[in-house]
């Protein structure tokens, strides 16, 4: 079965368009993968969702377990102006299958950089 380090270096490798994020066949003949760890989730999400946007997240504000999965929050800067305060920011949820790969994701809310929650 594939660690933790080699989803998370094979991710790496796909965004540098390197490797392909599907299963090994090694993998796909041991009947899958166990479900990646929340640290390796957290990156997945991040890392796979900085690939179809084209841009870098800027963090993943929360992680939840789903029944077959991930849900993660993850914060992006959309547009970037001076003074960075006035940047505009995202927060999408990425949904992730129990092996990390992306499944869907959405955005649910845009905001000013230096824009507080009450």
């Amino acid at each position: 079965m594939a660690t933790e380090e080699s989803i998370v270096e094979r991710v790496e490798a796909g965004a540098a368009g390197e490797e392909s994020l599907a299963p090994t066949e090694t993998e796909a003949a041991s009947g899958g993968l166990d479900r990646i760890a929340a640290p390796a989730a957290m990156r997945l999400a991040a890392g796979q969702l900085a690939e179809m946007l084209n841009c870098a997240p800027g963090s993943v504000s929360a992680l939840k377990a789903a029944g077959d999965g991930w849900l993660a929050d993850v914060e992006v800067m959309e547009l970037e102006r001076v003074p960075d305060t006035t940047s505009v920011m995202a927060s999408y949820r990425v949904r992730l299958d129990d092996q990390g790969h992306l499944m869907e994701y959405a955005r649910t809310r845009r905001y000013g950089r230096g824009q507080i929650d009450r």
